[in-house]
């Protein structure tokens, strides 16, 4: 039976690494579909070659996303379907496409996920942790203070990111500076030969950090985090300076990320 294909903005999931983390859909929409919008045309002929995927691959990256919109609208408007792929794992999670997805919805067309791999998922499935609740934040700011701000207001939160090799000595001896007892665990090359997925201190990660690959983390949430403390601290200073109860509310929320009725509950209390 031949593959039914729509009228539509296929959105596909494609390995990370190894090109076997693929769905028999995935491929099979893949062949089905127009054309397929990619990163890069040469990364993704590679996993074309490996499953005889003759479909037409045009470029679609971050510095050409608005340019290409008229095209693929063009293709939708004569009827015909388009797979959005990125060069590994899911599109939009911390790679192109939602403009090009925005823009077809606006345009009264279908979306249909075509779900596969994804590495903030891989890596968690192999993370020990408390909870099942983790924020994922995709990359990091680049400023230093940036960095050590998103560190600190998430003391609460399994704090899940991605960061470059060439970044991750950095962030990590930043993230050792504003919160030296943080465990970390890291994962990179993930579903490669060379896989490394490990938990320890930011000292002892760093200590034998191997600067290669793309790098998925999380940094565990501090178990004696005591917001309700943290938060009591901030609205005294607050209020010591003369701010209204409106304002010293909004200030915490924003700093905090905490829901407004839980900080006018404890500041009731003050």
């Amino acid at each position: 039976m031949a593959f039914e294909i729509e009228n539509a903005l296929y959105v596909v999931s494609t390995p990370i690494g190894n090109l076997s983390d693929i769905t028999l859909r995935a491929i099979d929409v893949l062949k089905s579909v127009d054309v397929i919008a990619c990163e890069d045309t040469r990364i993704t002929s590679r996993l074309c070659e490996k499953y005889d995927i003759q479909t037409r691959l045009i470029s679609y990256h971050k510095y050409s996303e608005n340019k290409r919109l008229e095209l693929f609208l063009s293709y939708l408007n004569e009827g015909k379907s388009i797979a959005l792929v990125s060069d590994a794992g899911t599109p939009l999670i911390s790679d192109p496409g939602e403009i090009l997805v925005r823009t077809v919805v606006q345009n009264g067309y279908k979306i249909i996920p075509i779900c596969g791999a994804c590495a903030v998922i891989t890596f968690l499935q192999a993370v020990q942790r408390e909870g099942e609740d983790f924020k994922f934040i995709g990359f990091l700011p680049r400023v230093k203070g940036q960095i050590e701000e998103v560190f600190l207001k998430n003391k609460s939160e399994n704090l899940v990111f991605y960061e470059s090799p060439n970044r991750i000595e950095e962030t990590l001896n930043i993230l050792k500076g504003v919160r030296p007892n943080a465990t970390l665990s890291i994962g990179r090359e993930l579903t490669k030969k060379f896989e490394e997925i490990k938990t320890a201190t930011v000292e002892d990660i760093l200590d034998s950090l191997i600067q290669k690959g793309e790098f998925a983390c999380m940094v565990h949430k501090d178990k004696d985090c005591n917001f309700e403390d943290e938060i009591i601290k901030k609205a005294s200073i607050l209020r010591e300076l003369k701010l209204s109860d409106k304002d010293t509310v909004n200030i915490l929320c924003a700093f905090f990320e905490y829901p407004k009725n839980k900080i006018k509950e404890i500041l009731f209390k003050l």
